[in-house]
Order: structure tokens, then sequence, then C-alpha cells
């Protein structure tokens, strides 16, 4: 059986680029690099390709994710300060989402590189369920082991009241840092 030809560089990115825009949720890339028979790492550079023209694509741990206009901004945000061990984890995004909340990214200070973030976009206890499997079946480390547990989060919500519940919940739990 013959297979798949390769899909051209620049094609390929304009397909990549066209089918993220589509998109409501993000794609993941090896997903991505089924649809053009190349490898998730040929993937990688051409997203890092479409990034260095300024298309405003986001990696996330659910896929890769094509900012439009209107996700831009949320009309309430807020910049939060944790202090917790990995075991919280769990807790912590779960506290968060159930009152409508997104968690857009976490953010640690690095004493060499400085301030390292990573895009979450969790809004739903399945994204954290996700994303917490994803932690374990890789055996990655959370960011905040770097910093002894101390991390940030930039929390998106419809209203602000929401954003205040969430925070007052965090803070009974002993999450937030103050």
């Amino acid at each position: 059986m013959m297979e798949a030809p390769k899909i051209p560089g620049d094609e390929r990115r304009a397909l990549i680029l066209k089918w993220l825009k589509e998109s409501v949720s993000p794609i993941k890339g090896g997903e991505l690099a089924l649809k053009t028979n190349v490898s998730r790492q040929v993937i990688v550079g051409d997203i890092s390709l479409l990034k260095a023209r300024e298309e405003p694509i986001i990696a996330t741990s659910q896929g890769y994710l094509y900012l439009k206009a209107e996700e831009k901004a949320a009309p309430h945000t807020h910049l939060i300060v944790s202090n917790h061990s990995p075991e919280h984890t769990k807790d912590e995004l779960f506290t968060i989402v159930d009152h409508g909340v997104t968690v857009r990214n976490v953010i640690v200070e690095h004493p060499i590189y400085g301030d390292l973030t990573a895009s979450l976009l969790l809004s739903t206890r399945k994204d954290v369920e996700e994303f917490i499997s994803k932690l374990s079946s890789t055996n990655a480390t959370l960011l905040s082991t770097l910093t002894e547990g101390i991390h940030l989060h930039m929390l998106e919500a419809p209203t602000k009241e929401q954003l205040d519940r969430a925070c007052r919940e965090l803070e009974e739990k002993g999450y937030l840092l103050t």
C-alpha cells in the first residue's frame, strides 16, 4: 500500500492555520501531524514559524488553539498568587472552575529565566481531569515545583462576582498567598 504524500511546508502551514481558525477547541499536535502526514516535531516547528509571523496561536495542555479577537480578553480577569503542594493542585483547579471561572495560565518566577508562563485554559472539571491525567501519564512535574509551590494564575470569568467567590473559597482553603 502506498503512503500518502507529505504536504509541503507552506501549504501545510496554511492548512494548519485554517484548521486552527475554524476550530472552537484545541487541536493536538499529533492530530495535525496525522492529517498532514508529517511528524509531531515538524508540527512543533510549523507552529513556531506561524507564531513568529505573529499568528495568535497558543499551546495548551489540550492542544493548539488560535485566539480569536473575542477570546483575547475576558470581561473580568484577576491574577492570583497560590501556594500549595502538588497534591492540592486538583482541588485548587476544581475550586476555581466550579465557580464558572477559567484558569487561563500558570506563571512561576524562575531565578534565571524570569517569568515562565504556560497556557492552561481550564474551564470545566473535565478539562481539569484531562490535565491531571496527562500530568500523571507523562510523569511531568508542575511548574510550581520550581518555586516550592508558589505560582500565579490568571483567572477570567464573565462576572466579577464569580471571580470574587472563587477567590474567597481559595482563601478559605488556604491556597492563596496573602
